[in-house]
């Protein structure tokens, strides 16, 4: 297993990797870490990947140089969607192995990468390579995103179930209550989660992320202790 690079996935899009990606970074940045996150793809924008920009914003940084020369994020397409489709678009082909370039370079000037992958774990890279294909060749540890909204119970059940039959390391979730949804189907579904990882003998580790201002302006913190406690 390679624990200096941990990819941070999620059960959906658009359910919470880049905030929970920075406040990971920002976290070990804190633990004096050499820590620094990558995007494995972004689509939706041109030039600097705007997740990256959002990492270091949430970490406090400015732009590294890494940023500036593409190695935190190797491909940016304009159109918002699939990874694979976004590439066609554009004229180009996705090569994984530019990526795996990328973050061995990251290592050779930080302890740490925290790769952000995109959608969920089945989101397909080229017309071959899911992610967690990529993930399962490089045997990167992972943290899933989950979320309390209506709905994620599937989603959630589903991505334990793929993690389980793939073999790979899961460091814990991260729950997303914000926005704040039913409390009862909350506190529900955390436990259901719970019974599953247990299980299937996963870490039984979720860690709570509510509202991103809240953690800027010093109103809550959030400790994310329980997924480096191996380190």
């Amino acid at each position: 297993m390679n624990s200096t690079v941990i990819c941070i996935t999620g059960i959906d899009t658009d359910i919470g990797k880049t905030v929970v990606t920075g406040l990971l970074g920002r976290y070990l940045l804190n633990r004096g870490e050499s820590v620094i996150t990558q995007k494995i793809v972004q689509t939706g924008c041109q030039g600097i990947s705007e997740d990256i920009l959002e990492h270091r914003r949430i970490m406090g940084l400015e732009l590294q140089a890494a940023d500036r020369e593409g190695l935190s994020c190797p491909f940016v397409f304009p159109k918002p969607c699939s990874p694979h489709l976004a590439a066609s678009l554009a004229g180009e082909d996705i090569d994984c192995r530019r990526i795996d370039r990328a973050t061995q370079t990251l290592l050779q000037t930080y302890d740490r990468v925290l790769l952000e992958g995109v959608g969920g774990l089945l989101v397909p890279l080229t017309r071959d390579k899911n992610l967690i294909d990529y993930v399962k060749e490089k045997q990167y540890p992972l943290i899933l995103v989950g979320s309390s909204r209506l709905g994620s119970i599937n989603h959630t059940l589903a991505a334990l179930e793929l993690i389980r039959l793939n073999g790979l390391t899961l460091q814990g979730i991260v729950y997303n209550c914000y926005p704040v949804a039913d409390r009862e189907i909350e506190e529900d579904s955390r436990k259901l989660f719970e019974e599953k990882l247990c299980q299937y003998g996963l870490p039984v580790n979720i860690v709570d992320c509510h509202r991103l201002a809240d953690y800027e302006n010093g109103t809550k913190t959030i400790d994310f202790t329980p997924f480096f406690s191996h380190d």
